[in-house]
């Protein structure tokens, strides 16, 4: 006879069949947006600091992509407003094309609704979860539903509707839907209410201004709690967006080739060519002798192992990349190098894009740049810039295979620092394109370490790194040219004065010395008793054509001879002189002032001048 066991009072033991059904009446399905609103953190939505800024990425993301595929140059404007202590409301409005009124509730009040995770081609959305997870995160801090107003043109009305999910169906709930009159022609609103803080909000501009430098073809116009700023266009050339290709063999997994051979009637051959990139006759015939099946049989009809041997047969096919130009959209070297100068006053700027290349049959392009000098601070880790499809990564850094690559390159063989990091006032600039981002969770914040990744940003820093190197040796012998010619230009004329004062003598001229030593273009300025002169000597061998800009808190209005141009600003005056300079010959201007400021000449190789500034 079995043993009783203890029971501690007031527990009840069910018997073990009982407590079968009890589970059993317990169980049920649960819907995306339950679980979903129980792991909102997947999401990125973990914190009320962070949630403000996960809601603008996801809008501003569905902006650029509808303003895209239109044609049109993106207009976003941006609002954030404090309605209460904790309650903010988030505006987002654009100018693409709209969206037709019977698709709303669903783009904006249903998960995994898209119309892009199907397509395979390069697009910051994919999933159908991003916006529609800030309107379930609005209504679950705040109860409150989103308002979407939408016009698709200027023959069309407007709409306005108020939208919340239906968590236990994953369903749209139309609270409301009007007909309205709107100014725009065509194009999106939203509004959205939620619990947050504007505790990120450094990160939140932040945010903006990296999406501004790798989408230079828009502007966005934001209200920050008051607080107005634009982001304006570096570039009026819209977008081509990229065009759906299908899928590539080495990229299909069996689960998929399953589901596409059962909604297929055509045979083997015909499915191959007509299903798949980059399979040609050859390429089909090659798959089907090694599979085993017969050209004509119909792919609807095979059978698990039949369909196991396909699959093989195809990962093991010589079948060319698929056509990356095609369906992905780079930013392109002279865009970022636009971007980049556009927000951040750079010394020297250098970008790359790298050549397409492939990871488990999904294409990808790799782009990079750096950014040295200007304003950045010198002490410290650089700027990390992570962006995939065009979105910036601003989270996660520490996970990211973009921040593995930049820890893997040794930046002291390029004269950097590098404590893990490389220091010093440098951007690092990622940017990876892909049909297929590897992303490491939903929230989309790193990308997953694949090797192929890695490699690729690897080589684009190291042969940034060599751009690098370069200016750093050159601007070090510019300075080293510059030390030699502030001490020939000040430490020859003391000496020839100091000699004619011995020697009771005129003070000879120096200047065909100073011609002899240097061979270079030198503009020199000094001042003495308040006159500031400002003196440009050829000693080259040919006329140049040259412009002279002096900044000054002195005003040079009076100089002789004038400036051809001269404008204030604040404290400051900028004065420009445009000059024709022939061989071995001086030119130079005179005007009352303190000689504060600084002069510099354009037109001519950096090589061949050299500017010294005796009053500094």
């Amino acid at each position: 006879m079995a043993r009783k066991r203890d029971t501690p009072p007031g527990q009840v033991i069910f018997p073990a069949e009982n407590l079968a059904d009890e589970l059993a009446r317990n169980q049920r399905s649960i819907s995306v947006a339950e679980f979903f609103e129980k792991n909102k953190h997947l999401l990125g939505f973990d914190s009320p600091v962070r949630g403000i800024i996960t809601t603008v990425k996801e809008a501003i993301d569905n902006a650029l992509d509808a303003c895209e595929e239109a044609g049109v140059l993106p207009d976003i404007y941006l609002g954030i407003f404090r309605k209460e202590d904790d309650i903010f409301k988030v505006v987002v409005e654009d100018n693409g094309p709209g969206i037709v009124p019977d698709n709303i509730p669903f783009v904006f009040g249903k998960l995994l609704y898209g119309s892009r995770f199907h397509q395979i081609r390069q697009s910051r959305g994919q999933q159908g979860i991003g916006i529609s997870a800030a309107v379930l995160y609005a209504q679950l801090t705040t109860g409150n539903p989103t308002m979407v107003i939408s016009r698709c043109g200027a023959e069309r009305p407007a709409y306005k509707l108020l939208i919340q999910i239906k968590t236990e169906t994953n369903e749209p709930e139309i609270l409301s839907r009007d007909e309205i009159q709107w100014d725009r022609t065509h194009g999106t609103r939203i509004e959205i209410e939620f619990k947050s803080s504007l505790t990120a909000k450094k990160r939140l501009i932040e945010y903006l201004r990296y999406t501004s430098v790798v989408n230079p073809h828009t502007r966005i116009r934001v209200e920050l709690d008051g607080e107005t700023m634009t982001f304006d266009r570096a570039s009026e050339e819209p977008i081509i967006p990229p065009k759906a290709i299908k899928p590539h063999p080495h990229g299909v997994e069996l689960g998929e080739l399953k589901r596409m051979t059962a909604a297929s009637t055509a045979p083997l051959r015909e499915f191959l060519i007509e299903g798949f990139s980059r399979v040609g006759e050859k390429t089909a015939d090659e798959i089907i002798k090694s599979s085993g099946i017969g050209a004509e049989q119909a792919v609807s009809s095979l059978n698990p192992k039949g369909l196991g041997h396909l699959h093989t047969a195809m990962q093991a096919a010589n079948v060319p990349p698929p056509p990356a130009q095609q369906c992905l959209s780079p930013i392109g070297e002279n865009l970022i190098k636009q971007g980049l100068e556009k927000e951040f006053q750079l010394d020297f700027i250098s970008a790359r894009t790298r050549p397409a290349a492939v990871y488990h049959g999904h294409p990808f392009i790799v782009e990079a740049a750096l950014g040295w000098g200007g304003k950045l601070e010198s002490e410290g880790t650089a700027r990390i810039m992570r962006f995939a499809n065009r979105v910036p990564l601003m989270y996660q850094q520490g996970a990211c295979a973009i921040t593995t690559s930049i820890n893997s390159v040794n930046w002291r063989t390029y004269g950097i620092g590098q404590q893990g990091l490389p220091t010093g006032p440098l951007i690092i600039l990622v940017h990876v394109a892909s049909t297929n981002v590897p992303f490491t969770s939903e929230s989309k914040d790193a990308v997953a370490s694949i090797p192929e990744i890695e490699r690729e940003i690897t080589l684009a820093l190291q042969d940034l790194g060599r751009d690098l190197k370069t200016f750093i040796q050159r601007r070090d012998r510019s300075r080293q040219t510059e030390e030699r010619a502030r001490a020939i230009c000040s430490i020859i004329p003391e000496i020839a004065a100091k000699v004619a004062e011995t020697l009771e003598l005129p003070i000879p001229d120096t200047s065909p010395i100073e011609g002899q030593i240097m061979k270079r273009l030198v503009a020199k300025k000094k001042t003495i008793d308040g006159i500031v002169s400002i003196s440009v000597s050829n000693y080259t061998s040919h006329a140049v054509d040259i412009t002279l800009y002096c900044i000054t808190t002195d005003d040079p209005r009076d100089a002789n001879p004038a400036p051809v141009f001269v404008e204030q600003v604040g404290e400051d005056f900028s004065a420009v002189w445009q000059l024709r300079i022939p061989a071995n010959d001086v030119w130079r201007t005179e005007y009352k002032g303190l000689g504060r400021g600084s002069i510099d000449i354009r037109g001519i190789d950096e090589k061949k001048k050299v500017v010294v500034d005796l009053d500094r």
